[in-house]
């Protein structure tokens, strides 16, 4: 069991962690090198030898590697981002960056997404180091750059040109699973990730003739471009029931009492009540249009028009995505990927998701853990490439009316003390015998 010390640091290093600004703006602005260096000096002194790679000057990467008791067990992969997306101070009630902690909570950009789970590493590393514990297979640990964007600088690159870091990692842990849910009528459910949509960020370009504002002009860029983004939003995506997603959700209709008809999966969501915002994001394919830009002056019509879609389809559901575009962008607008990944899809009946299942039931007795599909991505994506199946692991008990999902990205960032003390325990249980 982590120790007292292993509770205390996790607090710190989450604290500190998200005093070190690390935003990712995407385009390459960011710098994640000061992060990278504090990790991997913590994990230094818990004996590792923790090598520092970098892409991109400042981009910087921090991959270890802690030896298991059983030299014929797969490694396993447990690893976390240090970047985190923007944060306007003026809208928070603490400063994003400041890792204050007040009331029991450590606020900040990155409390969830996800330094909390990095300083959770980390604390479990050190708290064995000081008891003389090995876990029962190797532990490839990464904390990766740039996964807030494209990850060409993080996993990407971690993946391509030095896969030999991760020689035998068959699994890997990361982000967005084994938090507590409430559901508003006392149930508390605990949802692990076993697989997530895949990543097809677009570009619309519509072309036209310029034009002075004043004038007839049946071929306007603004135009075309709005038509075809005001398609792309009205779409209405067909169901697309995967593996994991059905298990999910006839786990949760027994779990509710209800009819788990799984031919009218739209009337089930109904049924399930609050529950239903954990799988209703992952029964179909999306595309969200996010932005747009067109124009220089108000009465000028311009030659071109921009906008841009964040698109997210299921296993086997990119054929439909990419024919799909072509048919709501219609002849006038062309589309290329901005960003594209894989859609992935984790066993359900493998011994690691059976031994996280356990332990969160052990933790957390008035619980029911249920499988789950990510509505967004991660750098398992990136991992995928070397054969790794990536889990969604990061395990915290949140009080009610404590709204994990809009943690992220969210304005007020902040994870309780005693959710990162749940996590450090769950993950040290897990990682010991995993």
């Amino acid at each position: 069991m982590a120790d007292e010390h292993a509770l205390d640091e996790v607090v710190r290093f989450t604290s500190d962690l998200i005093r070190i600004d690390t935003t990712n703006r995407g385009g390459g602005d960011c710098r994640e090198r000061p992060a990278a260096e504090y990790a991997a000096a913590r994990l230094a002194e818990a004996g590792l030898e923790p090598t520092l790679l970098e892409r991109t000057e400042g981009r910087t990467n921090v991959v270890a590697r802690l030896e298991g008791t059983d030299p014929s067990a797969d490694a396993l992969l447990v690893h976390g981002h240090l970047d985190v997306v923007p944060a306007q101070a003026e809208d928070w009630s603490v400063h994003p960056f400041s890792g204050e902690v007040r009331d029991g909570v450590v606020w900040g950009r990155g409390a969830v997404d996800m330094k909390n789970m990095d300083a959770m590493i980390l604390s479990v590393v050190r708290s064995w180091a000081r008891e003389g514990v090995r876990p029962r297979r190797d532990l490839v640990i990464a904390f990766t750059a740039d996964e807030e964007a494209s990850a060409a600088d993080g996993s990407g690159f971690l993946a391509d040109e030095h896969p030999e870091l991760f020689e035998g990692c068959t699994e890997g842990i990361s982000e967005s699973g084994a938090f507590t849910f409430h559901d508003g009528a006392g149930r508390q459910l605990y949802p692990i990730a076993a697989g997530e949509r895949g990543t097809g960020w677009i570009k619309l370009t519509a072309r036209g003739r310029a034009g002075h504002g004043s004038k007839v002009n049946r071929s306007n860029a603004v135009t075309r471009l709005a038509a075809a983004v005001a398609r792309i939003g009205a779409h209405k995506w067909p169901l697309h029931i995967t593996p994991t997603l059905r298990a999910a959700l006839t786990e949760l209709a027994l779990l509710y009492g209800v009819d788990g008809d799984l031919d009218d999966v739209d009337a089930l969501l109904v049924k399930l009540g609050p529950a239903a915002s954990l799988v209703e994001a992952t029964v179909r394919n999306s595309a969200n249009p996010t932005m747009l830009s067109a124009g220089y002056k108000v009465n000028v019509i311009p030659g071109e028009a921009v906008a841009y879609v964040d698109g997210r389809y299921l296993p086997g559901g990119e054929g439909e995505f990419r024919t799909t575009m072509d048919e709501l962008t219609g002849p006038d607008v062309e589309w290329e990927f901005y960003h594209h990944g894989v859609a992935l899809q984790a066993p359900l009946d493998s011994p690691t998701y059976a031994r996280m299942r356990a332990v969160i039931e052990e933790f957390a007795p008035e619980g029911h853990v249920v499988p789950y599909f990510m509505s967004g991505g991660t750098d398992a994506k990136q991992f995928s490439r070397l054969g790794i199946t990536g889990y969604g692991f990061s395990p915290l008990r949140l009080p009610e009316g404590f709204d994990y999902q809009a943690m992220f990205h969210g304005v007020d960032e902040r994870v309780p003390v005693d959710a990162l003390h749940f996590g450090v325990r769950v993950l040290d249980r897990f990682l010991r015998t995993a």
